[in-house]
């Protein structure tokens, strides 16, 4: 009998309702029998999620505002009765949050504050189930760079292999400095491929609030084909590029012990769901494209420069500026004489972009720099694509015939991807001119 790791997302855990039917789904199979859980997430449109209700108690703290604080707290503990009221079981959550508001008050910290919520479901999940709670803490180990140390996977077997089944909470684990440390948004994802990966488990279930990964956003196209199977680095291309069913980093536990992963829907357990495995089974031949997908809030800057391929140490030092700033790129499209670097918004606040470009001027002296703002990345990706000609040639037509202009151009050497950059406004456009072409 194989062992499956089951992981629910925030909507699975919103509310005492939701999360007895999660209990029943694990009930409903002897092989899964390790749970990772999310905070409560969202009950309806407008609701806050628990894990940013947390945040926004840990920022009202370092600026001494306990109005806020008490107030928000207020939301929080009133969310977890309600919850325990509806399971019909004392958890103790009065007096966890009790101690939960006291640490927060000593100055806990924001990684603490924010891994309460999956601290506390995970209580609750365990006493739904009636099984043994686990915490994160116990093998889930940072390094002192904040990057998952691979002991992690040791710890983990020995910790587990003492429980028939667990409930263990997502998003945290204990870092170098032996506090509570939190990966990023999303990271209960990644909390169930290092579960699944210690217990060496024979699937990987994550249950959210879709049936699976469909060929682009259904808010974009409307009903988009729906994927029954995709690889490992298919879904890590197209959640990078804004496909939010699974957490990008989530695959890396799994990938190199070969375990699937299965998207579920909590909702509607009976569907197949999507399938995420190492090799594809398709006939690439047949499927050219497995889906598209795009995300905006970049910014291109552009250097010239006459024989800059023969100039030793060109890019190291456009390169060197941007690590001193601590600003990672996203593409570095370059021609014999330019080169661009793709950046991330989010890098280029406050007057950043000006102070690169003021500093890459200074380093190699180009004969023309310049920004452009308000660039979309949409990424199209498919094995088939590098076994079928005209791939490409199809892809632009469609894009030219929707009258989009294509600013960037960025294909991998593997023949997985291609990525182009268009204005911010067109991004829906060029994801749904896309999709007709390959998939009507």
């Amino acid at each position: 009998m194989g062992i499956k790791v089951c992981k629910f997302g925030g909507t699975s855990m919103a509310d005492g309702r939701i999360i007895c039917r999660a209990a029943d789904i694990v009930r409903m199979d002897a092989e899964r029998r390790y749970v990772v859980v999310s905070a409560p997430g969202k009950r309806f449109s407008g609701d806050i999620k628990v894990t940013d209700l947390l945040y926004k108690c840990s920022d009202a703290v370092e600026s001494g505002d306990m109005d806020t604080f008490r107030q928000t707290f207020d939301k929080i503990r009133v969310r977890f009765l309600n919850i325990q009221n509806e399971i019909g079981k004392d958890v103790g959550v009065q007096a966890g949050l009790d101690e939960v508001e006291k640490q927060m008050l000593a100055g806990a910290g924001r990684d603490y504050c924010a891994s309460r919520g999956e601290f506390f479901a995970a209580r609750i999940m365990a006493a739904v189930l009636d099984v043994p709670f686990v915490d994160a803490t116990e093998f889930i180990r940072f390094d002192k760079n904040g990057v998952l140390d691979p002991i992690t996977f040791e710890l983990g077997a020995k910790v587990l292999s003492a429980y028939d089944m667990a409930v263990i909470p997502g998003f945290y684990g204990l870092g170098a400095d032996g506090k509570v440390k939190t990966f990023s948004r999303g990271g209960g994802d990644i909390s169930g491929s290092i579960v699944a990966r210690s217990v060496m488990a024979s699937l990987y279930e994550n249950w959210t609030d879709v049936s699976g990964f469909y060929a682009c956003d259904p808010r974009i196209v409307d009903s988009p084909k729906w994927i029954a199977e995709l690889t490992y680095q298919e879904l890590r291309e197209l959640s990078y590029m804004g496909a939010n069913v699974l957490h990008s980093e989530s695959i890396f536990p799994v990938r190199s012990a070969g375990i699937p992963i299965r998207i579920c829907n909590t909702f509607r357990p009976d569907e197949a769901g999507t399938y995420i495995v190492k090799k594809s089974t398709r006939d690439m031949r047949e499927v050219v494209v497995t889906g598209v997908a795009g995300k905006k809030g970049f910014t291109s800057i552009t250097l010239e420069k006459s024989m800059m391929n023969s100039e030793v140490g060109f890019v190291q030092k456009v390169l060197a500026i941007i690590g001193k700033h601590a600003i990672s790129f996203e593409h570095l499209p370059s021609g014999i004489d330019t080169m661009s670097l793709v950046i991330d918004n989010e890098f280029l606040k406050d007057g950043i972009l000006q102070e690169l470009m003021d500093e890459m001027t200074e380093a190699v002296h180009p004969d023309k720099i310049y920004a452009h703002e308000n660039i979309a990345l949409v990424a199209t990706v498919g094995h088939g694509m590098a076994k079928n000609v005209g791939t490409s040639a199809r892809l632009f037509k469609a894009l030219s015939e929707a009258g989009i202009n294509v600013n960037m151009i960025d294909q991998g050497s593997s023949e997985l991807n291609i990525i182009v950059g268009v204005e911010g406004d067109d991004c829906a456009a060029c994801i749904q001119a896309i999709y007709n072409e390959f998939f009507y």
